[in-house]
C-alpha cells in the first residue's frame, strides 16, 4: 500500500524538480541575451533628402577638438576657415544633400544578378530540353499538320462558328 503513494510521491518531486530547473535555465538564457531595442520615443538622427534638419546632430560624443571648434563656433563667423565650417558642418550633418543626391553603383551587382539568373535559366531550359524532354512527336511536323487540317475540312468541323466557317468549299480556298 506504501509503493504506489511513495512513487506517486518520488515522480511530482523528480516532475517539479525538472521543471524548476528548465524554468531556472530559461531565465538565465533570457538574461544572457541583450538585445539593441531602439527606442522611438527619443529623437533620431535621419539622413534623408526630405527632413533637411534632424531632430539630433550627427556626432553626439564630441571630442575636446570639436569641443573647441563649437566654442569658437559662437563667435564671429568670419574667423572660421572654411575647413573649420564644413567641420561644424559635419558634426551636424552626415552627408550634404550632393552626397545624397549622388547615385550609387548598386544598379550594376542588380543587373548582374538579373544576368546571372537569366543565363542559369537558360542553362535549366537547355539541360530540360536535351536530357528531359524527348523528341518532337510527329504530330506536330508540318506534313502532318497539314494532312490534319485537310482532314478537318472534309469533316467540316464546326461549320457555324469553327475550323470549317472559314473554308471556301466552292472555290477549295481560305475566306
Amino acid at each position: 500500500v506504501c509503493l504506489p503513494a511513495c512513487l506517486s510521491l518520488s515522480l511530482s518531486l523528480c516532475l517539479f524538480l525538472s521543471l524548476s530547473l528548465c524554468l531556472s535555465l530559461c531565465l538565465s538564457l533570457s538574461l544572457s541575451l541583450s538585445l539593441y531595442v531602439l527606442d522611438c520615443s527619443l529623437p533620431q538622427y535621419n539622413c534623408r533628402l526630405d527632413t533637411p534638419l534632424p531632430d539630433v546632430p550627427f556626432v553626439r560624443e564630441l571630442t575636446n577638438q570639436q569641443r573647441a571648434l563649437k566654442e569658437k563656433e559662437k563667435g564671429d563667423w568670419r574667423s572660421l576657415t572654411k575647413e573649420e565650417k564644413l567641420a561644424l558642418y559635419r558634426l551636424t550633418h552626415q552627408f550634404s544633400y550632393a552626397e545624397m543626391r549622388q547615385g550609387s553603383s548598386e544598379w550594376k551587382t542588380v543587373l548582374g544578378g538579373v544576368f546571372i539568373m537569366l543565363g542559369f535559366s537558360g542553362l535549366l531550359l537547355w539541360w530540360q530540353r536535351v536530357y528531359v524532354y524527348g523528341p518532337v512527336p510527329r504530330t506536330l511536323t508540318p506534313d502532318w499538320t497539314e494532312k490534319q487540317t485537310q482532314r478537318m475540312i472534309d469533316m467540316r468541323v464546326n461549320p457555324v462558328h469553327g475550323f470549317s466557317a472559314h473554308w471556301d468549299y466552292d472555290r477549295k480556298q481560305w475566306k
